[in-house]
């Protein structure tokens, strides 16, 4: 069994081999590696990062959901709906579901896992589950605003919700099937010599190589390679289609584009390069040792909390661009507090010299005047 120190999967934030001690390989002769000094140091870097993710999360998420739930009641149709706007729905209640275990594990690094075995595979799963399909539902969006700028697919056909809807439920069904690796293997494993309990997933000495590597390949794959490829595949073609454009709306479509690519590439490249890092050390291309162990212990709860940041932002980079969220995000606003108490939110909604008048149609959609040419939320 491999004995590093090192996080595993993308399942959980606390996926360390704590099952065994592990030792300097360079040294046959030395004492295993001490994890006194990695688990002091994450002990208090882990539940401020977590509870912040957490609460940005929360606010931001719900925000986007009371929204879009105004939004439908208002167009009194399920079907009123653009492809994303179905999409951006799924994405933020992922995002919620996520945001959700952090609190758990954040419990867990403060002191130990004190849920239980049951909640500790659910939790586990829950996370996974939703790591996968929120990126793989930002793929969707690109590949929606793709289709809609570049080939200018006829919105009476982009309007139909079902499309969008069985694209949801394969990516749900997929996901679900992946994170029910990650519940099948998670289990409740005791630190040595420290008499604390945590949540990790747990391979048998038989599979342990072949599973910790093949779960990883997947994914990376998944989780990231994938999805990057699309959003570069459709940014790309939207940027050719929209760079020779003169109007202001348009450049900050440009904008934007680039934007959600180095993002993304921020937020989750530093955590996967670090994991390949790992599966090269397993197998043994990359000679193990203490000290680079303790790096990649640090290194991937660190870069891992930063992809994790993405949830948070995903509210403000596929939401708060928009004009016709704005818009509607005032006007639940008004609708909660009066006239007078949202008068700075209708101005920023309604942007310099814009209208008032409530926007017709979709509000992800690029076809209506007076809106952004690439918000999702337009």
């Amino acid at each position: 069994m491999d004995n590093s120190t090192t996080a595993t999967e993308v399942s959980a934030p606390t996926d360390y081999d704590y099952s065994s001690a592990s030792y300097d390989d360079d040294n046959p002769n030395a004492a295993p590696c001490s994890l006194r000094e990695t688990w002091n140091f994450l002990g208090r870097f882990a539940p401020v990062a977590y509870i912040m993710v957490f609460i940005l999360a929360l606010v931001g998420n719900i925000l986007v959901l009371c929204v879009i739930r105004r939004y439908r009641q208002s167009r009194h149709s399920p079907c009123s709906f653009s492809l994303t706007d179905t999409f951006l729905l799924h994405l933020a209640v992922s995002d919620l579901l996520l945001a959700a275990t952090l609190p758990f594990f954040a419990v867990e690094w403060i002191s130990e896992w004190v849920f239980g075995k049951v909640m500790c595979k659910i939790t586990g799963a829950l996370f996974s589950l939703n790591v996968y399909c929120g990126v793989l539902f930002l793929a969707c969006i690109s590949f929606d605003r793709y289709l809609a700028i570049v080939h200018a697919i006829n919105i009476s056909w982009r309007r139909k919700t079902c499309h969008a809807q069985l694209a949801c439920a394969f990516i749900w069904v997929i996901c679900l099937g992946l994170s029910m690796v990650d519940m099948h293997f998670r289990d409740l494993v005791q630190i040595p010599g420290m008499n604390r309990m945590v949540c990790q997933i747990v391979y048998s000495e038989q599979y342990s190589k072949q599973w910790q590597i093949g779960m990883q390949l997947v994914s990376m794959v998944l989780g990231f390679i994938l999805p990057l490829l699309v959003m570069l595949y459709c940014y790309l073609h939207i940027f050719k289609a929209l760079c020779h454009a003169t109007r202001r709306q348009k450049r900050r479509s440009l904008r934007l584009i680039i934007s959600l690519v180095i993002v993304f590439v921020i937020s989750w490249a530093p955590y996967n390069a670090l994991r390949m890092t790992d599966s090269l050390q397993m197998l043994g291309v990359i000679v193990k040792s203490c000290a680079l162990n303790n790096v990649l212990d640090v290194g991937i709860l660190v870069t891992e909390s930063l992809g994790l940041a993405h949830c948070a932002l995903n509210p403000l980079l596929y939401g708060l661009v928009g004009v016709k969220f704005r818009r509607e995000l005032a006007q639940m606003c008004k609708a909660a507090l009066g006239p007078q108490g949202c008068l700075g939110l209708v101005g920023w909604a309604n942007g310099r010299g814009s209208s008032t008048r409530r926007p017709t149609g979709s509000f992800s959609s690029v076809e209506t005047e007076n809106t952004s040419y690439f918000s999702v939320m337009a």
